[in-house]
């Protein structure tokens, strides 16, 4: 019996050039079949305002949106606006009253106050980077203590976490003394004030909140654009 042997034919640089174009055409099919699976911020926003129409705020659906959503810097870029010494609240989206958005920006190292959340829903996104929180206890009303540390917890990118006066108060850091963070905020309802307490004691002072932009518009507190800060008597 005779064996045939069989020689593989090699492509030309056509057929090559072909395939090539082929595979490119299939990666850019597959990256945007993954993308419709994932949330773009258009998206994410008219999902949020489906779900806020009802009064009673479903934990679970925010949650379950602000995982769906997956980091995109095209997406927020325009709202991430850096100080060099705080960090900032940039207002993405009010929510139509029910709400409010918010890319926080974090230098290196930057933290927050002990606080509480004047009995909202508190919902945390990374964008980019990594968060550190740590929980506290309420501390007593007829005393004067240290507060007390419950937990303390690392979020890194795409992670969600959520906080209610119901669970206690928290601390927020950048934990990075090198790297930026950038964050998203959901705060349900809004507020404009919140009490910070001291961790050595456990007193507490009403502390008055603003934004830094506005949908990527710095905001002017000497008039121009947001009429003046508030002053220690709104804080009272």
């Amino acid at each position: 019996m005779r064996h045939v042997r069989h020689i593989q034919r090699e492509n030309s640089p056509k057929e090559e050039e072909t395939s090539l174009v082929g595979l490119a055409g299939r990666i850019t099919k597959k990256r945007a079949e993954f993308r419709r699976i994932f949330l773009p911020m258009e998206t994410l926003l008219s999902r949020l305002q489906e779900i806020f129409r009802d009064d009673h705020v479903n934990t679970e659906s925010v949650r379950a949106a602000l995982q769906i959503y997956k980091s995109d810097p095209e997406d927020w870029r325009k709202y991430a606006r850096f100080d060099p010494y705080k960090y900032t609240r940039n207002l993405v989206d009010e929510g139509n009253g029910k709400y409010n958005l918010l890319v926080v920006c974090w230098g290196p190292g930057m933290i927050t106050q002990i606080h509480d959340h004047t009995n909202s829903h508190c919902f945390v996104k990374v964008l980019k980077g990594e968060i550190a929180e740590t929980l506290f206890e309420w501390p007593a009303d007829d005393k004067e203590a240290p507060l007390l540390p419950r937990r303390q917890k690392k979020y890194g990118l795409d992670e969600v976490t959520y906080i209610s006066d119901k669970i206690g108060l928290h601390r927020m850091q950048n934990p990075n003394m090198v790297s930026e963070c950038v964050t998203l905020h959901l705060y349900s309802p809004p507020y404009d004030q919140c009490q910070v307490f001291d961790e050595k004691n456990g007193r507490k002072a009403n502390k008055c909140i603003t934004f830094f932009t506005k949908y990527g518009v710095k905001v002017d507190y000497r008039g121009i654009k947001e009429g003046r800060p508030p002053s220690p008597e709104d804080c009272d």
